[in-house]
């Protein structure tokens, strides 16, 4: 059995009935069953429809995701999210580049490391030697002036936890950043690269080991084998070619607003939901959110 769920954007719900009526009927599901009015609704189905990314495409169009994953083990006891342009909006380096005055090139290298283009430990032992000298206040004051959390993360991490999830942030990026974004948004625990600083000023070092793409799945072998879950228990959500191996081995890997060589890789996308699609597709309907 397979479930089924479409979902829009919360800031412009936009999911007609007649859609989702529309694909049921395609596809012979069962009755339609609404998440939350005009922007989420799912349905089960006996068997995986041939035409699927045919019909993903056409809602793509209309501004709407349609995910189909599994019944059985829907609900997941792990969420294992990278940080950068996944748990909040920015990705920290270039913040800290544009305060060292070389934003644009280190943006460059960035999108090109999580697109696949580029081995990640290179890219990011270039990027951050482009910061030799920046001082380590720096990083307090882009937290504080830079940072935002992505939309629906914390309702995201306490629904999940309030039904027994365990909830672990692993990013490619920085200790200095992971662990305040883990703290507000309630993480359990945190992983990341460590800045090497000396009298306050950045060195142009990265510790290591470097925690790049094998780092995550160690992670997700690791913590998954210390709580006695299975990696089928887990859900793991990023967007770029460092997350791929995680997502590729977690029960339900979830691409959010993802590079595409990345979202091609991967049978769960978001483009257009926030991070609450998460909850969506494990069943979850909107009263049911900790808020």
């Amino acid at each position: 059995m397979h479930s089924v769920t479409l979902l829009t954007s919360p800031q412009r719900p936009q999911l007609e009935a007649s859609l989702v009526d529309a694909v049921r009927n395609a596809w012979g599901g069962g009755d339609a069953v609404w998440l939350a009015p005009d922007e989420a609704a799912g349905f089960d189905m006996k068997r995986m429809p041939g035409n699927r990314w045919d019909v993903w495409a056409e809602c793509q169009g209309m501004g709407v995701d349609l995910v189909i994953t599994p019944s059985e083990g829907r609900r997941k006891k792990m969420l294992l999210a990278d940080m950068d342009s996944t748990m909040i909006q920015q990705e920290c380096i270039d913040e800290l580049a544009d305060e060292a005055g070389v934003g644009d090139r280190v943006k460059d290298i960035t999108a090109r490391a999580m697109n696949g283009e580029l081995d990640f430990n290179a890219a990011l032992r270039e990027r951050v030697g482009l910061l030799k000298g920046l001082d380590e206040a720096v990083i307090t004051r882009v937290l504080a002036e830079r940072i935002t959390h992505m939309p629906g993360g914390k309702t995201l991490i306490a629904t999940m936890k309030a039904n027994g999830a365990y909830a672990a942030l692993v990013s490619g990026g920085f200790t200095a950043f992971t662990a305040a974004v883990a703290e507000a948004l309630g993480f359990d625990e945190n992983r990341a690269n460590t800045l090497i600083a000396s009298d306050g000023v950045l060195t142009g070092d990265v510790g290591v080991p470097i925690l790049g793409k094998q780092a995550k799945v160690d992670a997700l072998e690791q913590i998954t084998a210390r709580l006695g879950l299975s990696e089928d228990d887990v859900i793991a959500v990023g967007d770029g070619a460092n997350d791929l191996g995680m997502l590729a081995r977690a029960g339900m890997g979830v691409a959010l607003h993802a590079k595409p060589a990345v979202a091609a890789e991967c049978d769960v996308r978001i483009n257009f939901g926030d991070l609450t699609a998460l909850l969506y597709v494990q069943g979850y309907a909107k009263d049911e959110f900790v808020i």
